[in-house]
């Protein structure tokens, strides 16, 4: 309406000024007005999607299209002597122990060679390198690295390594130091590790199944742990590493080779979808799946 516009009144209801006479000029300088307005409109826009991608590339590296974080592939930790399968190892096992164990006799699972303990197993001097350089405890550290070393004897196909295993630890429980917990001399985390009781109230409802053997409590579950195994799920997949003849889910040596088990049981690990499937049954939280990819890569990166 601005070029044939017959009203008397401005919008402050002033008189207008004495309309100019239109010509071809003044039209190629009002057209050249509205081209140069709509040129500097568009510069804008652009300009605040450039911005704003760029923000976004400085919290997400790959950029608002970036594929899901997917897990490291860390090299398998050196050992002093690798240890050899025990007679029943690997899948025969794993479906031989799948229902629980009578609770007033310990789960006995292969592990560690006879007579090794894990500390003697891996190589002290890569322990002491990657501890200093990743910030994780030696002892939690040589519970992961067993858990590798064991992992891909069991299931060489699996392709899990430790640094996956060492961002749970460290997400569920801190290396076993969640609290007043340390862990002595023989992985074992003191005082143990017991997560709120699972009542239905802002968690999953699971009635007791350990007749309180593991968790103290005889009318809910809860999770137990340097790495948070409920009672059920850890008589299913319930480890001992280190040799002694007894499952501890509070033994950070069996909860990472029982949490190895596990991750694998989902299948390969090798690609990035196998990986995220696998932590994603540990945790039913993408949220949680990305950290654990995040932390595990710094491990991995940090252990060079």
């Amino acid at each position: 309406m601005f070029l044939d516009d017959d009203l008397d009144a401005d919008e402050h209801g002033g008189p207008r000024p004495a309309r100019q006479r239109v010509t071809g000029w003044r039209v190629l300088r009002l057209a050249a007005a509205y081209t140069g307005a709509v040129v500097g409109v568009v510069a804008l826009v652009v300009g605040v999607v450039v911005a704003v991608n760029m923000m976004g590339t400085a919290t997400n590296p790959g950029g608002f299209a970036a594929p899901a974080a997917g897990g490291p592939r860390a090299a398998l930790p050196p050992t002093v002597e690798l240890p050899e399968p025990v007679a029943g190892t690997g899948e025969a096992e794993v479906d031989a122990v799948a229902e629980p164990a009578p609770l007033e006799e310990p789960t006995e699972l292969s592990g560690a060679a006879p007579g090794a303990t894990p500390i003697e197993i891996i190589d002290e001097q890569w322990i002491a390198t990657v501890a200093a350089s990743t910030g994780i405890p030696e002892r939690a550290l040589t519970a992961y690295a067993l858990a590798h070393v064991l992992s891909s004897v069991e299931e060489p196909d699996c392709g899990l390594d430790w640094a996956t295993i060492a961002a749970i630890g460290r997400i569920e429980s801190g290396h076993a130091g969640h609290g007043s917990t340390v862990l002595d001399e023989n992985g074992s985390a003191s005082p143990p590790i017991i997560g709120r009781a699972l009542d239905g109230r802002d968690t999953a409802k699971i009635a007791d199944t350990d007749g309180g053997r593991f968790d103290g409590d005889t009318t809910w579950d809860r999770a137990v742990g340097p790495m948070q195994f409920i009672p059920s799920t850890w008589a299913k997949w319930g480890a001992d590493a280190n040799g002694d003849g007894i499952a501890d889910p509070n033994q950070i040596d069996d909860a990472a080779l029982a949490t190895a088990r596990y991750l694998c049981a989902s299948g390969p690990m090798t690609s990035v979808d196998g990986w995220r499937a696998a932590v994603f049954s540990y945790n039913h939280d993408n949220d949680y799946v990305d950290e654990v990819a995040k932390v595990a890569l710094e491990y991995a990166e940090s252990a060079g």
